[in-house]
């Protein structure tokens, strides 16, 4: 119990006042497939980074709302909608795709802070310097996520010495290419020294990752090797199996920057202009847990992605919040109503036998959920980020 309390205060203390993901970790790219996304569906995802909430209106969403309890992750997306609305593609770039605006003491009180809401006004006010170029040089080496980026890149350029490597490989033009570098280099001996074994084993680096201890049990408990293991055979699949040409999200973390051909789709020219014509106001932002937002929508929901959250409230006394806001769920879900997490352990079907009210009669979500394990299958094989022990697509059939 001591533990669990010590874990508990440092992630709180490492993520209370913070930007945790500064991109997202979830592959838009399966999601745009699971969800088959129209016009006429009405979206909530919780915010992250806000890249994805971006990408489903670009998909044809009807509307997307982007939920978070932490309210600097909306402001990271309000801001983003800002820069959508007000910047030309070029300071843009600079600013999310580069990671870094060098003139953003002019850039950002005349086309940026009048635009804002006082509360984010208020917040970027303090941290535009998360944007300016220093002894970090890019927004992505910045926050708690980015502070970890920031680490591993120290390690491969001063003590791995493997920069060559990781150019190379972020240059391959398959994943043949890629195994045939991998093993050329011996990155597997390299990047598994002894201090790194030992720092991912411990909840202080985690946290930095947004992997909170019950997440992290999660995989010890069912991943053979633990949680060590699961990051060792993550990372040689993300670099050996999936091709990384147009990987960004190693690819930023990696370099501190995103490029042209390797980037989340509200980042590139092409959609840039359909944003500011009106896309980008199809998604609003809500600082509020899920079940509260959804307890005062006032429209049905048809379609949810909740990322991998529910981890975080797999254990008790947690375990009666996920009830509740499955029960929000179901309140608000449209007739054709479809679901998408994610789950750091191996079956991300847990939840099953959470027990909600329907018609008011009490069954378990097994009975509810009609799962797509064959298409949920396909597509987690496919995923390019690679962190997740399973991925999960189920309709609402009551």
């Amino acid at each position: 119990m001591v533990v669990e309390r010590l874990s508990k205060t440092w992630f709180n203390l490492v993520h209370g006042r913070n930007i945790v993901y500064n991109q997202c970790w979830e592959d838009p790219r399966l999601d745009r497939v699971a969800l088959e996304l129209t016009p006429q569906d009405r979206v909530v995802v919780i915010t992250s980074a806000g890249c994805n909430a971006l990408d489903y209106a670009l998909a044809g969403a009807g509307h997307v709302h982007a939920v978070d309890m932490n309210p600097r992750q909306n402001a990271l997306l309000d801001l983003k909608q800002a820069g959508l609305r007000h910047l030309d593609y070029d300071t843009f770039w600079k600013l999310f795709g580069k990671g870094s605006l060098p003139e953003w003491n002019t850039v950002y009180p005349s086309q940026l802070r009048p635009h804002l809401t006082d509360e984010v006004r208020q917040y970027w006010d303090r941290k535009g310097t998360l944007f300016r170029v220093g002894r970090r040089k890019s927004f992505y080496f910045r926050c708690t996520s980015g502070t970890f980026a920031w680490f591993v890149n120290y390690y491969v350029d001063r003590i791995a010495k493997m920069r060559d490597a990781v150019n190379a490989l972020l240059a391959a033009e398959n994943v043949e290419q890629q195994k045939s570098l991998f093993d050329q280099y011996d990155l597997a001996k390299k990047l598994w020294r002894p201090m790194i074994k030992f720092a991912m084993r411990r909840d202080v680096t985690l946290s930095l990752l947004g992997v909170p201890r019950a997440q992290r049990k999660q995989i010890d408990e069912g991943y053979p090797g633990g949680i060590l293991q699961f990051v060792v055979d993550r990372v040689e699949a993300v670099f050996t199996k999936i091709p990384l040409k147009d990987n960004y999200a190693w690819r930023v973390y990696l370099t501190g920057e995103y490029s042209p051909d390797a980037c989340p789709e509200y980042l590139k020219r092409e959609n840039f202009d359909r944003l500011k014509a009106g896309v980008v106001d199809q998604v609003t932002t809500h600082t509020n847990t899920v079940q509260g937002f959804l307890e005062q929508a006032d429209q049905p929901i048809s379609r949810f992605v909740l990322l991998d959250h529910m981890d975080w409230l797999s254990k008790d006394p947690a375990k009666k919040i996920l009830t509740a806001e499955w029960q929000a769920i179901l309140n608000k879900a449209s007739p054709t109503a479809r679901v998408l997490w994610r789950s750091a352990g191996l079956d991300g079907t847990f939840i099953n036998p959470i027990e909600v009210t329907v018609d008011g009669k009490k069954k378990k979500l097994a009975e509810i959920l009609h799962y797509n394990n064959p298409l949920a299958k396909e597509l987690h094989a496919k995923d390019r980020v690679h962190t997740y022990g399973s991925f999960c697509i189920a309709d609402i059939r009551r």
